[in-house]
């Protein structure tokens, strides 16, 4: 009975040769599909093995997959299909492709697989291009593709958040571009896978983690193509540069490059060394202000010290113009005031003259010594005090008595009789 009939016996070469040939007759001319890249690996010879999925419901459970072979000949056609449309995609990890391969049994594998042969970048494309469309609508619509541009940015950032990953060049550039500043930049490096399936969630946790220690958060990435920039335009971390409470600056691809991340930041720059560059002109724009205060300062100080001086000289002028006139007033009222105290002053002397001459007479008439010499005399003892009554001196003390022409000395004996 011939292998196969009714009631017969496969080999398994046999029915693997079968299960070749139904296909061959089923898909003579290939067949496209569309899934996710899943399980990539290249083997030296230039290989390529990766499984083409259809994502479940649950993380890690796919619907459904086949497995996918790229050998080295077909390899080099899809290069330069993808090299066509400005090598926008490249075939990694959890990126979305439509290709186009014969659909094979591999007999010591027992695999059913796909021989890829040709790929379909426009699709890629389209999907990122619609997906990202339907984002930025979602963002706008809730009002956070403007809501980090909101942060006020300090006015010398000098603790930078570096989200980046560590090790790589635009890690290299943004470090080499803010040590060449000259700058107290403090810097803390928080590093995050910027493509493949763990890229969003590392980069969100990298933006949050960053903010806290710093007035600025810098995100950047190097070039590549548009599905290694893919994470930039997931929504997990569009949200994340939506919510963080620092201003982002983002510096991601190349200067053509612009993801959704770059339009819900406070600031996009074209490239991570225009990052750093853009966080170092703030300090320094702050810093030149600071000198252009300064001089305004010194102007202004100057300015007021010059108006102080014409203002002094003029009062000098004007008190000199005043004082020669004062002197010239002073003159003509002292002249008149001496021609009135002359005047003034002969009648006072002769009246003055006239008290004087009588209070002469009069002092001359008082003086002691005219008394004495009329006859009267004053005792005193010799403490110089003067004799008034008997009582004043006692029996053998010395007094002086005065008269008109000399002086007495005399021994008390005792109190004379008293009449």
């Amino acid at each position: 009975m011939k292998a196969g009939s009714f009631g017969g016996t496969y080999t398994v070469a046999e029915l693997a040769e079968a299960l070749r040939r139904l296909l061959d007759g089923a898909f003579p001319t290939g067949v496209w599909v569309a899934g996710e890249i899943g399980g990539i690996t290249r083997s030296a010879r230039g290989a390529v093995f990766f499984d083409l999925v259809e994502p479940g419901e649950a993380p890690g459970q796919p619907r459904a997959k086949v497995s996918v072979v790229l050998f080295s000949q077909d390899r080099d056609r899809v290069n330069a299909v993808i090299r066509r449309h400005g090598n926008a995609i490249r075939m990694t990890e959890g990126v979305r492709v439509r290709i186009q391969g014969m659909l094979d049994y591999h007999p010591p594998s027992g695999r059913l697989q796909i021989r890829m042969t040709a790929i379909d970048p426009t699709h890629t494309l389209g999907l990122m291009v619609a997906e990202r469309e339907v984002l930025m609508q979602t963002l706008d619509g809730e009002g956070l593709l403007r809501a980090n541009a909101g942060r006020p940015l300090a006015p010398v950032p000098l603790r930078v958040g570096l989200v980046t990953s560590l090790g790589s060049a635009a890690h290299a550039d943004v470090m080499k571009r803010l040590a060449a500043s000259g700058l107290a930049f403090e810097v803390t490096e928080v590093h995050a896978a910027v493509q493949g399936p763990r890229a969003p969630e590392e980069l969100a946790a990298a933006i949050a983690t960053s903010a806290r220690r710093a007035d600025v958060v810098a995100v950047v990435r190097g070039g590549g193509s548009r599905t290694d920039l893919a994470a930039f335009d997931h929504e997990t971390v569009a949200r994340a540069v939506a919510a963080c409470p620092r201003p982002v600056f983002t510096g991601i691809g190349h200067e053509i490059d612009r993801s959704v991340a770059d339009e819900t930041a406070h600031t996009a720059c074209p490239t991570p060394t225009a990052a750093a560059a853009a966080v170092i002109e703030r300090v320094e724009d702050w810093l030149a202000g600071l000198d252009e205060t300064a001089r305004a300062v010194a102007d202004r100080s100057r300015a007021v010290v010059a108006g102080a001086d014409r203002a002094v000289s003029r009062r000098a002028e004007a008190l000199a113009g005043t004082a020669a006139g004062a002197w010239r007033r002073a003159d003509r009222s002292l002249a008149a005031a001496a021609a009135a105290v002359g005047r003034a002053g002969a009648a006072a002397l002769h009246r003055a003259e006239a008290r004087l001459e009588t209070a002469t007479a009069r002092l001359e008439a008082l003086d002691p010594v005219r008394v004495l010499q009329r006859g009267w005399s004053i005792t005193r003892r010799t403490d110089g005090r003067v004799v008034r009554s008997v009582a004043d001196v006692a029996g053998g003390e010395t007094i002086t008595t005065t008269v008109g022409d000399g002086i007495l000395v005399s021994t008390i004996r005792g109190p004379g009789p008293t009449e």
